[in-house]
This record gives structure tokens, sequence and C-alpha cells, in this order.
């Protein structure tokens, strides 16, 4: 026994609005999903943003210590020499 698929006739202007409204709601899922992941970029750039001011900010205050140290390593040690009396 062959199976039969079954034929139904539909009206054409029901099918037409039937597709329409199908489109509609496609197109709010499409927009949804797109807010969706605009927000989803934007919390992901504010976290790269903020790690790369912190290693900024520490890269810029060693840069700062390493000078201050390489400056002052001179009167630190003549300042150690004065106080142990050598």
């Amino acid at each position: 026994m062959a199976e039969k698929v079954p034929i139904v006739i539909v009206n054409p202007d029901d099918y037409k609005e039937i597709l329409l409204k199908l489109n509609d709601i496609e197109e709010k899922i499409e927009f949804t999903n797109s807010e969706i992941h605009q927000r989803y970029g934007k919390k992901l750039g504010r976290d790269i943003g903020i790690l790369y001011g912190i290693s900024t900010a520490l890269t810029i205050v060693v840069v700062y210590l390493l000078l201050l140290l390489y400056v002052g390593i001179p009167n630190l040690q003549g300042l150690l020499n004065k106080l142990l009396g050598l």
C-alpha cells in the first residue's frame, strides 16, 4: 500500500497573510538576536578595555619606579655610607 501525501487547499489570500506574519516574526527574532549579540560585544569590549588600561598603568608605574630607583641608587649608596661611617 503506497502512502499518499494529503492535499490541502488553501485560500491564496490567507496563505499570503500567513507568510507576511511569519516574515514579521522572523524579522523580530533577528532584531532581538542582533541586540543580544550587540550587548555581549559591548561587555566584551569593556572588559578588554579595562585589561588594557590596567596593563598600561602597571607598565607606566614599573617604568617610573625603575627610573626613580636608577637615579636614586647613587644617593642611597652615599646615605648608607654616611650612616655606617664608611
